[in-house]
């Protein structure tokens, strides 16, 4: 009899809609497997009044994810590879990462504002570069779900506010009554390192199982966008993004603006002399 393998995540709808993606994922590699998730609520989850700005994104919705495969409650655990810090603990390591969805960020204004003039987001790094296209916006927060911040956008607590394409794809959201949908792209508004890739965690003894199982593009691309941030010394509440796709590696810093490097990655081994001549082009504090 196969043993399951449990798949701890978030209870959010983005969070179980991406979790039935890998479980699908891994049904079609390895047919012969049992996959059930282990659903779990984090702090973040549970108290909807913090400030994501104020405390800081590192780890806040991935540790009792990996509490789960530390104790042994939970042999894969799945995350948004955004929000996953760019050290982990030692016990645990990325099995991989799916297929990577569409990048871009996407600003939900209402109708009755083409050009909005507050514009909800605790993101520094979306403040920032969107903050260069609507200059004279004003910004605030709003907090919940993908479906819940739509609802407070149409009801007017804010004109708009960001959200990713690849949520909303995933969650099948195309239109909103009284919303408008605008997609930036990257080449304004340069995503967050690792933006719309599902990264598989597992505990390192486990990783030889999952040896290429999954998506060796994006593995190359996040690995890359991830080291970056790592040697800026940043989360994700810092102003920073970084995108490599098809030998172009895009990044934004407040310190250098949008710059872009044509670099050619088909290994690991790759990334850090890559990054090495990256960052002898760039003056950072």
């Amino acid at each position: 009899m196969t043993a399951t393998t449990f798949i701890a995540t978030r209870k959010s709808p983005l969070a179980l809609k991406q979790t039935e993606l890998v479980r699908a994922y891994l049904a079609e590699k390895l047919p012969d497997g049992s996959y059930e998730s282990l659903e779990l609520s984090t702090k973040v989850d549970e108290r909807l009044n913090w400030s994501l700005e104020k405390r800081g994104g590192i780890g806040l919705f991935t540790k009792e994810l990996e509490y789960a495969l530390i104790e042994g409650r939970a042999e894969l655990a799945i995350h948004s590879a955004k929000d996953m810090p760019t050290t982990l603990p030692k016990e645990l390591a990325i099995a991989g990462y799916l297929p990577r969805a569409r990048v871009n960020d996407v600003l939900v204004h209402r109708k009755d504002s083409p050009n909005p003039q507050t514009i909800a987001s605790s993101s520094p790094r979306r403040r920032i570069q969107v903050g260069l296209l609507y200059p004279e916006a004003k910004w605030t927060t709003i907090r919940g779900n993908v479906d819940t911040r739509l609802r407070k956008i149409a009801a007017g607590e804010c004109e708009a506010s960001l959200l990713a394409r690849a949520g909303l794809d995933r969650l099948d959201i195309a239109a909103f009554d009284g919303l408008e949908f605008v997609e930036l792209a990257v080449e304004q508004v340069v995503p967050a390192p690792g933006q719309a890739a599902i990264a598989v965690q597992c505990r390192t003894e486990d990783l030889a199982k999952y040896k290429d199982l999954f998506c060796a593009d994006t593995k190359l691309a996040v690995t890359l966008e991830k080291a970056f941030l790592k040697r800026l010394g940043s989360g994700c509440q810092i102003p920073v993004g970084a995108y490599y796709k098809k030998g172009v590696f895009r990044i934004y810093h407040q310190e250098v603006g949008h710059r872009t490097f044509e670099i050619t990655l088909t290994a690991l081994d790759q990334v850090e002399p890559e990054l090495d001549l990256v960052m002898e082009q760039l003056t950072i504090t």
